[in-house]
């Protein structure tokens, strides 16, 4: 190796270090780590301006904004949520959540806050998606039956901007 380097002469070897050291350094940064935060941003002096029994629809809304979701199907048919997660992945690896809040207020009949609840990622329960499908009538089409099932369906007169072709003057 050494021959090589005397015979090409040290010039010839600091551009192609150069290279590999710039090559190895944007793979580099290519692997960092990526955190993510999304949804409210939590501020815990506005929060504690939420009076349970006191405080209105209207006073929320001014105060912590539009909520993140409202409630749907529950007994408790008027809860608001604000909800917020923190995340990281690192380069290609799928992101892992590392931090989630959730606040519920449920509000009463009359408008006024009746519960604030908050919740943590503890709280949260995983849900594993059922990998059934559910049947439908006719066949299944592979990629080639797909790719070559229309040739020769069509012929000119039934393309759009044919003489003669429907729906066209």
């Amino acid at each position: 190796m050494w021959d090589i380097a005397r015979t090409m002469g040290q010039k010839a070897i600091f551009p192609a270090a150069l290279a590999l050291l710039l090559v190895s350094s944007l793979a580099m940064v290519g692997c960092e780590t990526r955190q993510e935060t999304r949804g409210y941003r939590f501020d815990e002096e506005r929060l504690a301006q939420i009076k349970v029994g006191t405080s209105s629809q209207d006073e929320v809304l001014e105060i912590l904004g539009s909520p993140s979701s409202l409630s749907t199907f529950s007994e408790r048919n008027n809860t608001w949520y604000y909800i917020a997660s923190n995340s990281e992945a690192f380069a290609f690896f799928r992101e892992e959540i590392k931090d989630q809040k959730v606040v519920a207020i449920d509000f009463d009949e009359n408008g006024r806050v009746a519960e604030l609840r908050r919740y943590g990622l503890e709280d949260g329960v995983q849900v594993k998606p059922v990998g059934r499908e559910t049947p439908t009538r006719g066949k299944e089409l592979g990629v080639f039956e797909q790719f070559f099932g229309n040739l020769g369906r069509f012929n000119r007169g039934s393309l759009p901007g044919a003489p003669g072709s429907p729906g066209l003057p």
